[in-house]
């Protein structure tokens, strides 16, 4: 192209060879090229845009022909002005194809200009866009149709508070036309007496604010108000208002006070200790004592002597179902009026609704108004009811039991209730029925019934012994269960969510620092350097303890951490590491241990229970950045039926743990227990430590609690189950003399374990050390070395082990040989192998991961007799 563009005398671009220039090379150009004259007219195209346009667009044209009529006068309008103008031109209009269908395009021009500076003619394109105009016109489509069906009101006004647009919701609430709405001003349709709230909420939002809540009543077109609650949102220069009608709402709560004032029914409410909160106006017609006279009195002011001990009494239940009450009140006269009182508690205040029944027989009218009140409910509710004798045999059923179960009312009298129970949970009816029949009420006992239909629907069961029958109320729970259910389920799957996130973010960087370091030790001996590889070693060995110990720390968490239970003084442990608690603290905050003299013996891991103090520690030490003091005291305690966290009745030392600092919030204390949540910044906590704790306890057959609030510190209690054993002799001399035991062994050891690399690292270590190291890498191969005649001391499995595991191989192994030695390799605590805490004489456990020197010495213990 530009080989054939001609330069005037003066070195200026010659505006028709660009234009013969652009001509050629627009055959190898893609798109929709064309040419004009200075008139405008088209004077060339590219083949494929003649081939697109109706008639073949021939040169010469306008192509106004070729334009959708209603985009004509458009397009005609802007080709006029920039053929005036010269420059660039650009429009979007519909053009005829061959088919004569009509498509969107983007049409592109460039003036080219003459040495003289006239126009010497246009270069152009076009783009087909109609793909993207069907899709912005369905786009807005489908936001007219929610504008337009919505029944929430929209309103949408600019920041000088006028309305630019009100959806048909809008309209038809109010009876405004489109017209009669849009460009007046928004307080206009406002209630005076709402118009300076408006006023502010509107300075609100021009500040950019988003506004929630903002009630107001709006005018109608009837020239009626209308309660409106609205939401509003800044969006740039216009504000998106939603509002919802209250209007029912309002009128339904102003129905309630007129009720309350309107009403015939006596009606007060009561403190526990019988004063008088409020009394509505019938209170005040029937008894002629005024509100300002009543308010603050006893009731048993108003009550005649001989029914003060009924009251009294009522007052005193402080809670249950509802109850009527015929009491004789005292006039402001000094008459005497007979008053049914139905009562109910409700919050902690007891509220009454009295009839005047002076003018009839108080007795009869009393007694014929409960018998209704019962037969309806009887009558209509979906509870299950029944009047059952002591024996289990029911008496009296209400229809809910047909209607519910299907049964009969004739298959149901006399039969026993314990037949219409599923087997399953028999025993435990049964049970409560004994217990029923001695007189003790029953409250929510579940249990699954037998229908017709072969459904087995979950019913909770309340029950009162009374006048030698059982009376009983059953409700179906069973939606209600099984929604409880889907969510404790959608709740787990969230606590996994955030435990396996945690997990890949801490290991990750644990195995950054041991590949790293393992990457430059190779490369350092490939170099054959050999000075300052115990720094890459050490970085090494430090991830993988810390690795370690956060699976120790999800172990805990979970309650499968291999713990080694020992019978512990929590006394001497805790002042043991007294001096590493103050230094955890600083030398700002102050350590006080208040310990309890003739403190129970626990049993549990000590080394887990130290750890668990540590991290108490250090939590307070850094919700105490300022310095405080932390409380450390101990106390036996003695729980029956209503003990704290499930635990079961019996006796606990509780370790409680306080401090002086900032304390937590509701919504934090919710979230402690959580793996991975902290409140500390990011990088200085992993969020483990009162997971770990709780795992721990729990494990530990024990429970942990948490009481703080903001800026009252907060207190940690861990109860632990007593002991009765006697405490465990200590072998830390032998462990410590064995640890460093070098003689060689002579033994043989059968190594069980599918992991090649484990497996290959034990044998190594226990070859070395002068042991006959036999090895299988599964459960089968490992038995039939067991079941030889090979001579065999120790056998080392991991628990773990696909098909076989390692409890079963060391059962059959002991049927065999019955003294065979044998120690178990876990990453967690496998029921399977410690049962209920403890293992089997001549067994013991080493929890992964472990050092073999660690190996070495746990063997020299086992086979020497001491472990």
């Amino acid at each position: 192209m530009a080989d054939d563009t001609r330069r005037n005398p003066d070195g200026e671009c010659d505006g028709a060879a660009m234009l013969a220039a652009f001509r050629a090379a627009a055959f190898s150009l893609p798109g929709y090229l064309w040419t004009a004259g200075p008139d405008g007219r088209v004077n060339w195209m590219c083949d494929s845009l003649r081939a697109c346009l109706a008639g073949g667009g021939e040169a010469g044209e306008d192509w106004g022909g070729l334009v959708h009529p209603a985009d004509r006068q458009r397009i005609t309008r802007l080709w006029a002005e920039a053929l005036t103008k010269g420059g660039i031109y650009e429009a979007e209009c519909r053009m005829r194809s061959a088919s004569g269908e009509y498509f969107w395009h983007l049409i592109h021009a460039t003036a080219l200009h003459e040495p003289g500076g006239g126009i010497a003619g246009w270069i152009g394109s076009n783009a087909n866009i109609h793909a993207r105009k069907l899709a912005e016109r369905e786009a807005g489509r489908a936001r007219s149709r929610i504008w337009a069906l919505s029944r929430v009101f929209m309103l949408i006004f600019d920041n000088e508070w006028k309305i630019r647009q009100a959806n048909p919701a809008l309209q038809r609430a109010m009876g405004w036309r489109p017209d009669e709405i849009e460009g007046r001003d928004l307080l206009s349709f406002v209630h005076p007496e709402d118009a300076e709230r408006a006023r502010e909420t509107l300075q609100r939002i021009a500040r950019k604010e988003v506004v929630e809540g903002f009630e107001c009543r709006v005018s109608t077109k009837s020239g009626a108000y209308r309660v409106m609650d609205w939401e509003i949102v800044p969006d740039g220069g216009l504000n998106q208002a939603v509002g919802r009608d209250l209007t029912e709402q309002h009128e339904a709560r102003r129905e309630l006070e007129r009720t309350w004032a309107l009403s015939p029914v006596l009606k007060f409410v009561l403190r526990p200790d019988g004063g008088i909160i409020t009394v509505n106006p019938a209170w005040s017609k029937s008894l002629g004592w005024s509100e300002p006279e009543t308010l603050g009195r006893s009731i048993y002011e108003f009550i005649a002597a001989k029914d003060i001990p009924a009251m009294r009494a009522r007052l005193r239940q402080e809670q249950g179902p509802a109850a009527t009450l015929g009491l004789t009140m005292l006039t402001r006269q000094g008459e005497e009026r007979d008053i049914t009182w139905t009562s109910i508690f409700d919050g902690g205040l007891l509220y009454g609704f009295g009839r005047d029944v002076t003018a009839e027989r108080r007795a009869a009218a009393a007694a014929a108004a409960a018998s209704a009140e019962r037969e309806r409910v009887w009558t209509s509710t979906n509870d299950l009811m029944t009047t059952m004798e002591v024996d289990g045999r029911l008496r009296a059923v209400n229809p809910a039991w047909t209607r519910l179960l299907g049964h009969a009312e004739s298959d149901l009298l006399g039969a026993r209730a314990l037949s219409f129970v599923v087997p399953e949970d028999r025993g435990r009816v049964m049970a409560a029925i004994r217990a029923l029949s001695q007189g003790e009420a029953m409250r929510n006992l579940e249990c699954r019934m037998i229908d017709q239909a072969g459904r087995r629907p979950l019913i909770s069961w309340s029950a009162d012994p009374q006048d030698g029958y059982i009376y009983m109320v059953g409700r179906d729970v069973s939606a209600q269960r099984e929604a409880e259910e889907q969510l404790r389920q959608a709740q787990k799957m969230e606590a996994v969510g955030q435990l396996t996130g945690g997990i890949a973010h801490d290991f990750n960087n644990f195995l950054q620092g041991i590949k790293g370091s393992l990457e430059l030790l190779s490369k350092r001996l490939a170099r054959g350097e050999t000075s300052g590889l115990e720094r890459f070693i050490s970085i090494a060995a430090e991830a993988a303890d810390r690795a370690a110990a956060l699976t120790h720390r999800l172990l805990a968490f979970s309650r499968r951490q291999p713990l080694n239970p020992k019978p512990v003084e929590v006394n001497p442990l805790i002042a043991s590491i007294e001096m590493l608690l103050q230094r955890t603290l600083g030398e700002h905050s102050e350590l006080r241990l208040e310990l309890q003299e003739d403190l129970w013996r626990v049993l549990c891991d000590p080394n887990q229970l130290e750890n668990a103090l540590l991290n108490l520690a250090i939590n307070a030490r850094d919700a105490m950045p300022e310095g405080g003091r932390l409380s450390i005291r101990t106390g036996n305690v003695t729980f029956g039926k209503a003990a704290p966290g499930g635990l079961a009745p019996g006796e606990y030392v509780c370790i409680d743990v306080t401090d002086t600092g900032v304390g937590m919030d509701a919504d934090t204390l919710a979230k402690v227990f959580e793996p991975f949540f902290t409140t500390k910044p990011v990088g200085l906590g992993t969020g483990l430590g009162l997971s770990m704790i709780y795992g721990f306890a729990r494990q530990s057959n024990g429970h942990v609690e948490i009481d703080s609030a903001p800026g009252r510190g907060a207190t940690v209690r861990l109860y632990l189950p007593r002991h009765d054993g006697e405490p465990e002799e200590e072998l830390a001399e032998e462990e410590e003399a064995a640890a460093h035991d070098e003689t060689p062994g002579s033994e043989t050891v059968l190594v069980v374990e599918d992991e090649p690399l484990v497996r290959g690292l034990i044998v190594e270590t226990l070859t070395g050390l002068g042991y006959t190291a036999l090895e299988a890498a599964g459960g089968p191969a490992g038995l039939e070395i067991l079941q030889s005649r090979q001579r065999i001391d120790l056998l080392i499995t991991d628990v773990g082990l696909p098909g076989l595991n390692g409890r079963q191989i060391a059962e059959a192994a002991r049927l065999r040989r019955p003294g065979l030695k044998i120690l178990f390799m876990t990453g967690y605590a496998e029921t399977v192998v410690i049962g209920e805490g403890r293992l089997e004489p001549g067994m013991d456990l080493m929890p992964k991961p472990f050092t073999m020197e660690a190996l070495a010495a746990r063997v020299r213990q086992i086979l020497a007799g001491r472990a």
